[in-house]
This record gives C-alpha cells, sequence and structure tokens, in this order.
C-alpha cells in the first residue's frame, strides 16, 4: 500500500508538471473538483478553456498569484451568457490563497459550501442569480476579510448569522431576493458597512442599530415592525433609503429630509406623524404613500423632484409653493396628492399643466378645479363623500 501511496504522489507530482509545474497540488484537485461539479448551461462554453493538460493559471476565470489560485470567476461574464449549472463543490474551500469568488447569473442549485470558512483571504463573495439554497454558513463570520457578501436573488433561508455584523471589514452586505426570516442583527458603529440590501425577504423585528457609515439601506418588503424615529438620525451618510413595504409605525423626524438623499422610499406603511422638515427639501424622489401622515402640508416639501403624498391623511390646503414649482416649470415634475383629506388648490381652472407633469387631485375633500390624468389606481371618484369632509365647506 505505501508504494502505491507513493506512486500516487509521483502521478500527482506528474500531472503538475505538465502543467508548467506552476500550480500547488492542493488546487489543481481543487479546480479539478469543481470542474465536476459544475456544467455549461446550453449556449455556454466556458469551461472548453478548462483543459488540465495545460497550465490552470491560463483557464477562463482562473487568476493566480504565484502557485495559489487567488480568485475564481466562474462562467462568462458577457451580458446575456446563460450561465452555469450543477453545484458548488465544497473542495472551494481547500483553495486557501483565494480572495474573490464569484459565479455569474444561472441555474446552480445547493448549498453555498461552509468550507469557505478555511478561505480565511477571501475579500469578494459574488454568486447572485443563480438557484442556491440552504442557510447562509455561520462560518462565513470567521472570513475576517470579507468585504463584500452577495447572495442575492437566490433561495437561501434561515436567518442571518448575527455574527456578520461583527465582520471587520464588511462594506457589502447584499441579501435580497432570498427566503430569509427572522431578525436584522445590530451592528456596532464602528463597522465599515456601506451598502445594506436586504429587500424582498420575509424578515421580522425591528430595526436595529445600524452604524452611521452607511450610504445605502434598502429594507423594503419585509415584515418589520417597530418605529425608526432612534435609528434614522444616526444614518447621516445616507443616499439611498427605501423601507417602504412593511409594517413600520410612529413617527418620521424631520432631520430624516436632510440626509443627503437621492431618493426616500417609505410607502405602504402605518407611519403616523406630521411631515414638517425644517429647511427647504431637495431630494429628486420622495414616496410616502399609504401611510397614515396627518396634517397640513408644508412647502418646504416644493423642492422635491417627484413627490408621492397619496392615501394619507393630510388635510388642509395645498400650498402655493408646491403649485408654483408644478405649473411655472420648476422642479417639481409629479405631486400626487390623491386619497386625502385636502380642501383646496390655488389654481385656475383655465391653467394647462406643462408638458411632462403629472398632478393627481382626486378624492380629496374637494372639486378638482383641472383636469389632469391620474393613475388608475385612484379609482373614478372626483371627491369624498360629503359625511368624510366635516372641514369642507364646498
Amino acid at each position: 500500500m505505501a508504494r502505491l501511496g507513493a506512486v500516487a504522489v509521483i502521478f500527482l507530482a506528474a500531472a503538475v508538471v505538465a502543467a508548467e509545474g506552476i500550480l500547488d497540488p492542493t488546487d489543481f484537485l481543487a479546480l479539478q473538483a469543481v470542474r465536476r461539479s459544475l456544467y455549461d448551461m446550453p449556449g455556454s462554453a466556458f469551461f472548453d478553456g478548462w483543459d488540465f493538460t495545460a497550465d490552470p493559471c491560463g483557464f477562463p476565470g482562473v487568476y493566480c498569484d504565484g502557485n495559489r489560485v487567488s480568485a475564481l470567476a466562474l462562467g462568462d461574464p458577457r451580458a446575456g451568457s446563460p450561465g452555469l449549472t450543477g453545484r458548488l463543490d465544497p473542495a472551494l474551500g481547500r483553495m486557501t490563497a483565494l480572495t474573490e469568488l464569484s459565479l455569474v447569473p444561472g441555474r446552480v442549485e445547493g448549498e453555498l459550501p461552509g468550507s469557505l470558512a478555511s478561505c480565511s483571504n477571501l475579500r469578494f463573495l459574488a454568486v447572485s442569480k443563480n438557484l442556491i439554497s440552504g442557510t447562509i454558513p455561520d462560518g462565513i463570520a470567521a472570513l475576517s476579510n470579507l468585504r463584500t457578501l452577495d447572495v442575492s436573488f437566490n433561495q437561501i433561508s434561515g436567518s442571518i448569522p448575527p455574527s456578520i455584523a461583527s465582520l471587520p471589514a464588511i462594506t457589502n452586505l447584499i441579501l435580497c431576493h432570498n427566503q430569509l426570516t427572522g431578525g436584522i442583527p445590530s451592528f456596532p458603529d464602528s463597522s465599515p458597512l456601506l451598502r445594506m440590501d436586504l429587500k424582498h425577504n420575509a424578515l421580522s423585528g425591528g430595526v436595529p442599530s445600524l452604524p452611521g457609515s452607511l450610504q445605502y439601506l434598502s429594507l423594503a418588503a419585509n415584515r418589520l415592525t417597530g418605529q425608526v424615529d432612534s435609528v434614522l438620525p444616526r444614518l447621516t451618510r445616507l443616499n439611498f433609503l427605501d423601507l417602504s413595504m412593511n409594517q413600520l409605525d410612529g413617527p418620521i423626524p424631520p432631520s430624516v429630509f436632510a440626509l443627503p438623499l437621492s431618493v426616500l422610499q417609505l410607502q405602504r406603511n402605518f407611519f403616523s406623524s406630521l411631515v414638517q422638515p425644517a429647511s427647504d427639501v431637495t431630494i429628486p424622489v420622495v414616496d410616502l404613500s399609504y401611510n397614515r401622515f396627518w396634517g397640513p402640508l408644508s412647502p418646504l416639501l416644493a423642492g422635491i423632484g417627484q413627490l408621492y403624498l397619496n392615501n394619507n391623511r393630510f388635510t388642509g390646503d395645498v400650498p402655493s409653493r408646491l403649485v408654483q414649482e408644478l405649473v411655472g416649470n420648476g422642479g417639481l415634475q409629479l405631486l400626487y396628492l390623491q386619497h386625502n383629506f385636502l380642501t383646496g388648490i390655488e389654481i385656475s381652472p383655465s391653467s394647462s399643466l406643462p408638458s411632462g407633469v403629472s398632478l393627481c387631485l382626486m378624492y380629496n375633500c374637494m372639486v378638482p378645479p383641472v383636469y389632469a390624468p391620474c393613475p388608475i389606481k385612484a379609482g373614478t371618484q372626483n371627491t369624498r363623500p360629503a359625511d368624510q369632509c366635516p372641514e369642507w365647506r364646498g
């Protein structure tokens, strides 16, 4: 048996020498295991270039540093490539010098190998838009150099391991469009996290403490509850915020409207408060629709580009400044006010809206003075019934 083992070692050494003698034998065997577990889908020819009689460091998608595989980009990255099928082999974890592992969109199934925890140098892990299932391995938390984790658009279930919040280098956490449940872990303020995208899962509980470094936060289409007024003011670097389609309630602090946001999406929740920013709001897109906001409309919202306030409980007259921005070719291009309790707007019935401008006033406590096409969802009733409008004097 000892002689047979020696022969096997000699055979392996010969194979590696045939591959110009530059690749570590462990990585060589791991690449072979990866090749046996993955296949080109019809129309893809990615693996045609994987000929193990040649140097694997010259294979498509294989990048080496010395005699070790340092990066693995599986699949043809060109737009429209059909991708790969099969499974991710646990042998990936034996390539311990890996710093990057990516997989193009395709139909790769099975679980994310827990053996990846052995790749202590891994900085980038992206396997989005496949059919990967199972849970996020707890061992991911051992990857102290990991900066990007992207497993979006898969079928991953279970909870987010709380230890992920302790990853000291993580900047991009992209877990959206999966089947994740449970709560969102609290992140220490020392975390370098810049982007958190957890939308379209089944996460529950409240919005936890998050680091002030965050620039992009999307938690839309989950089952989150509770209030956010103690969380959001600390996130002063946000440029994108989407909490839509949850069950969040309570007030929205005025400071949110002063954040350097390009998009603010809070629609389809149970938020309930006055909307009173402290200064002019210049966010391009603000959607507060389908909530329980109440009180008068603030003229400080006139600097917004697209403003969705429909399906709330706003009252009083529409501020003249909003009207001026809308009809005077200002920055306001869309103003949806349907399904509120507004009682008036200063606009001439003979006015015509500029091209490209949208205004909807249906189902308020007034007769809309101008005709403007509304979304189909606004319904066909121009005004609320009089018994719903005690302050309306006609």
